[in-house]
């Protein structure tokens, strides 16, 4: 009773503030939820590749990745499912720091995130482009857990969490639009949550 009166309290003032998007709830857990297992790690097998409309096509061993500067930001989390996860701590290294060294081409306008085991989501690249989007190996207060797409999930706090893919191996810029895994089977091509964009049509 004490915890649920403390949740309620707490969604009244974040609702009030204008953070809470419409059809959500808030919740001071972090639920479980992805398709498919959970992949097993192999830092000596794992790399990350940025290709398409690219100058520079990377392909970067968790060794290399980890060495890139990393950043911390703190952002909300609103999954589809209808709860929100407020003021999560994240640290990882900035897309933009991936995009510097991939130099998009004029034309790239999109990309598809690839993650283990197999799974896809389409982001604007310009929503990428943001300063608190990052690809995130730590979340406070600890390392990112293996359930909760570790050991490397994008975060993209302003779309609902479909499109901050755990598992992340790579990214595909591309000159147009195309649907990822959710998003050919109904979710919404852009996923705003504060236009409840959770399904196509909406």
């Amino acid at each position: 009773m004490f915890f649920d009166n403390e949740r309620k309290e707490k969604e009244r003032g974040i609702a009030a503030a204008g953070r809470l998007p419409p059809g959500q709830s808030l919740t001071l857990k972090w639920p479980v939820l992805h398709e498919g297992d959970i992949p097993i790690f192999d830092p000596a097998r794992w790399d990350f590749q940025a290709r398409g409309l690219v100058e520079n096509p990377l392909r970067l061993t968790w060794e290399e990745f980890r060495k890139l500067p990393p950043t911390r930001i703190r952002a909300d989390f609103h999954c589809v499912t209808t709860w929100s996860k407020f003021d999560n701590e994240w640290e990882g290294v900035p897309f933009r720091a991936i995009a510097e060294l991939a130099r998009p081409r004029p034309e790239a306008c999109c990309v598809m995130v690839h993650a283990d085991p197999g799974y896809t989501t389409n982001v604007p690249l310009a929503d990428l482009l943001r300063d608190n989007v990052i690809f995130a190996h730590w979340h406070a207060p600890e390392p990112l857990t293996p359930e909760h797409g570790a050991p490397l999930r994008l975060i993209v706090p302003h779309l609902y969490a479909w499109k901050s893919a755990k598992w992340v191996r790579g990214l595909d810029f591309m000159d147009r639009d195309r649907a990822g895994y959710w998003e050919r089977v109904g979710y919404h091509m852009y996923g705003d949550p504060f236009r409840e964009q959770r399904y196509h049509g909406q």
